[in-house]
């Protein structure tokens, strides 16, 4: 099958199931500090996770876009990508292991036709440290799925138990690892067998499930989302049993293929073949098979990233673009793709999407103009680069790192400036040299990137409604032509940036801060009302940039008592319920993002009066 029929069939399966289809959220994820981008479909539902009422009701599907940015120096294999999309199928609150289990076994074996001879499950073993037992119930549930179709599923063989590091799914990771009101749970997931595939024993004796020898694919992982952390490191069930399903669409596909790599899918096929007609080289041709997936899985998320908003920068999601960007091109070298060539992949990527995300297609011009613009820059920052290398006498680990840190030269590229040099290039030492400034990064941005959408304490929700008002008021200053571009929320502080052509005058500031006290004063209420899209648009509602809306909406207005309507957003909150409970508002920054867009940083203080 193609990837669209497999979207189509899952989508529909689980809509013929009772279930809504929810659009894909953006990239760039909603009023979350918590992560850069979107890299699993239960990102943006956890508040409905922890008990908030969807508007789309208790059971709902989508395919969400997503990216992993710790999978990019991974991608070159048959399997690893950054950008991929997720299907998923929620139950919040509504069925769960009895119903989740063998609906997704009856999708993988009579929708897609997949052999469940080469099906393979696995399941939590039980954690004794933290009183969680073993999940005997989802293994009885796949004996029963499997003795219907004729196979007797014997834990050991073909149902495996793993501990919480291998099936436990929250998005800090582990049950340790979780902060104090993360939910989390065990999880089943399902193997595909490529039995075509020898097992190489350089990956242990004996092949299993979550081998890394290329046998075996996880293509779906059902969550069972039914426990939060407490503050005091201990677990406590949540108010409702969720399911969280994810299965990656690339995968899915290639097992329907019966192939493991899933390059072979049709989307990639496009960008490869283009890119073999532009460099005159194979796809199969094993000297440059890796640069081919780098660059078309790299393309892939360039766009969609760039399609979402991110511009190439040296700052959070920025860099991401940027460092994509140079890897790729890099690779493009290899592969024989003349410079300036590279933009024109993005064409084949918006060809493959744009019936799913139409939204690509309207921007294509700008996303190819962008890309064209950072290889430029890149080839800029590639020739100091060569100059630094020249004057140095020795290649040391640091001096390498400081080509990638300072000059934004890709490891791959510093690799090969090593080599022309005629020096060793010390891999291992460029790693510790890199740990090293993840771990100074993660220091830094456990400061910056506190709270998120889990955290519900007084001060981010009050800073959350403070944005709203806010937006409003920048609105109302400055001109309709104001829209969200972007927010990031901690619980110490507000961020927002704004679509504006030129700077915020001082004056225009203090009317802006001013504006936003005096409706603080005022007590507004803070409602929230559920009403079709449509109806929300017709009340002139602001919606979130690069964020798709399903049918029925959340809204939260802010009114005064006599129905004067200040805010309309947009939103599933959570909001204090009276603008009097915010304290005082005050703006600290203000400056460019990009062309046209503008950031605010302010925050609140304790005086409520």
């Amino acid at each position: 099958m193609n990837s669209g029929e497999v979207r189509k069939k899952y989508l529909e399966f689980f809509e013929k199931r009772g279930h809504k289809v929810i659009p894909s959220s953006s990239l760039v994820p909603e009023n979350d500090p918590t992560t850069l981008f979107t890299g699993s479909g239960m990102q943006p539902l956890i508040p409905y996770l922890l008990g908030q009422k969807h508007p789309m009701g208790v059971r709902l599907v989508d395919s969400q876009k997503s990216f992993r940015a710790e999978d990019i120096d991974e991608v070159g294999d048959n399997r690893h990508t950054t950008f991929f999309e997720m299907l998923g199928n929620w139950s919040l609150g509504d069925y769960f292991k009895e119903k989740q289990l063998p609906w997704f076994f009856e999708f993988l074996t009579e929708e897609l036709k997949l052999d469940p001879k080469k099906l393979y499950v696995t399941v939590f073993e039980g954690d004794e440290k933290n009183s969680i037992s073993k999940d005997e119930e989802s293994i009885g549930i796949w004996q029963r799925l499997f003795k219907e179709k004729g196979i007797d599923a014997k834990e050991g063989e073909r149902i495996l138990t793993y501990p919480a590091r291998k099936n436990w799914w929250s998005r800090a990771g582990v049950p340790e690892a979780m902060p104090a009101g993360e939910p989390g749970g065990p999880d089943s997931e399902v193997f595909y067998e490529f039995s075509q595939i020898e097992h190489n024993p350089a990956f242990g004796e004996k092949c299993h499930p979550n081998c890394d020898c290329g046998r075996f694919l996880e293509i779906g992982n059902s969550v069972f989302m039914e426990y939060k952390k407490k503050d005091d490191g201990s677990f406590e069930k949540l108010a409702q049993r969720n399911v969280d399903f994810g299965g990656g669409l690339e995968r899915l596909t290639a097992a329907t293929l019966d192939n493991p790599d899933v390059f072979s899918t049709d989307l990639f096929s496009g960008i490869i073949q283009e890119m073999e007609k532009l460099s005159g080289k194979s796809y199969h041709d094993e000297k440059f098979q890796k640069s081919f997936r780098v660059i078309a899985d790299h393309i892939r998320a360039i766009v969609f990233m760039i399609g979402d908003g991110v511009m190439p920068s040296n700052t959070e999601r920025g860099y991401f673009v940027r460092r994509l960007i140079r890897r790729a091109v890099h690779h493009a070298g290899i592969v024989g793709l003349e410079p300036g060539l590279f933009s024109q992949l993005a064409e084949p990527v918006v060809g493959i999407y744009e019936n799913a995300y139409p939204e690509l297609l309207e921007q294509k011009k700008n996303i190819m103009e962008s890309i064209e613009k950072e290889e430029e820059k890149f080839r800029v920052a590639l020739g100091k680069g060569r100059l630094v290398s020249l004057d140095q006498t020795n290649f040391t680990a640091k001096n390498a790192f400081n080509l990638y840190q300072s000059h934004g030269l890709p490891k791959d590229v510093i690799k090969d400036l090593a080599k022309e040099r005629g020096f060793v290039f010390d891999e291992k030492g460029f790693d510790e040299e890199f740990k090293k400034h993840q771990e100074v990064s993660r220091t830094s941005a456990a400061g910056k990137f506190k709270g998120g959408l889990a955290d519900t304490k007084e001060e981010t929700v009050r800073l959350h409604t403070a944005h709203h008002l806010l937006l409003a008021a920048l609105r109302q200053v400055l001109g309709d032509h104001v829209h969200q571009r972007g927010s990031n929320i901690t619980a110490e502080r507000l961020r927002i940036d704004f679509s504006h052509p030129q700077k915020v005058t001082p004056e225009q500031l203090k009317q802006v801060e001013d504006l936003v006290n005096e409706k603080i004063k005022e007590g507004l209420d803070m409602l929230r009302k559920e009403m079709p899209k449509e109806e929300a648009l017709k009340l002139g509602a602001e919606m979130e940039f690069g964020v798709k809306y399903g049918d029925i909406v959340s809204v939260y207005i802010a009114q005064d008592e006599k129905g004067n309507i200040f805010s309309k957003e947009f939103c599933g909150g959570p909001h204090v319920k009276n603008t009097s409970e915010l304290g005082t508002f005050s703006i600290q920054k203000e400056e460019a993002v990009q062309a046209g867009v503008r950031r605010i940083r302010a925050i609140l203080s304790d005086t409520k009066d």
